[in-house]
């Protein structure tokens, strides 16, 4: 099984670029972030013609999340428990079945930016981390298989940016904000793509400014996050770097891991 996820950008400005995407790259799940559109809004028919299932958590004109799937989720739960006068739309939960009588839990979620860090932004940034902290160790105690997949606008270790000068004071390389991640991280979740490689210079997002693609001048913010039991099956991860030179391109490109569901208790 193959499950990416994707920071969009605004779903209806590249869906010929999703569309083709889904075409090659043939993904199970997919979690897309910053589909910048209501629940109505969402261009459900051009993907459901493909035969994905779409479960979307919109807000007009910015955020937003998605989860296209080739089969139904058994249960689906929108929004990041913790705080209930919460409007932004960052987080959506789906529970797929598997064989063996086991489940997968896939939750697709765009973490705050944080910036100005001086602002309200960052201290929302920052609690909205420990509330996804709180619900993860509540989910790892299921002792399922879960995937915390999205963008988290959090630069984990200076090699998973081009020059950590450039970054040393923005919300998403903060001390604050990279202990915010250890913490989650300490559970007990393993990145799916530093799980399969040492490499420098492997980013999933380069600014549309000052020819930052071209010189490669990115950063490492979208992952995967994988309990335990989802780790024991994954099989290989990648960033599909490619998908920034097409026409039109998201800031952000896929990132996906491989698993094998079909052995193991």
């Amino acid at each position: 099984m193959k499950i990416a996820t994707w920071n969009i950008n605004g779903v209806k400005a590249r869906i010929d670029n999703l569309t083709q995407w889904l075409k090659d790259s043939d993904p199970d799940i997919v979690c897309l972030q910053e589909i910048k559109t209501i629940d109505e809004g969402f261009p459900r028919l051009e993907i459901e013609a493909m035969g994905y299932h779409v479960e979307t958590h919109g807000q007009k004109g910015f955020n937003g999340v998605a989860i296209l799937s080739k089969t139904k989720p058994d249960e689906v739960s929108r929004g990041l428990p913790g705080d209930p006068l919460d409007e932004q739309a960052r987080f959506l939960e789906a529970v797929f079945s598997l064989p063996g009588n086991r489940v997968a839990r896939v939750c697709c979620l765009y973490l705050p930016n944080g910036n100005p860090v001086e602002t309200e932004k960052y201290t929302y940034k920052l609690a909205w981390m420990e509330r996804l902290r709180t619900f993860a160790a509540e989910r790892l105690a299921y002792e399922e298989i879960l995937i915390l997949a999205g963008d988290y606008n959090v630069i984990q270790e200076p090699h998973d940016c081009f020059e950590p000068k450039v970054w040393e004071n923005d919300a998403l390389f903060l001390p604050q904000t990279r202990q915010a991640f250890r913490r989650l991280e300490g559970l007990g979740l393993t990145d799916a793509v530093r799980a399969t490689t040492d490499a420098v210079q492997l980013y999933s997002f380069w600014d549309y400014q000052a020819g930052a693609w071209q010189k490669n001048n990115g950063i490492r913010i979208d992952h995967l996050m994988l309990s335990p039991e989802a780790a024991d099956r994954m099989t290989s991860s990648a960033i599909e770097k490619h998908v920034r030179a097409w026409e039109k391109p998201s800031d952000h490109v896929p990132v996906v891991a491989y698993f094998d569901f079909t052995t193991g208790a």
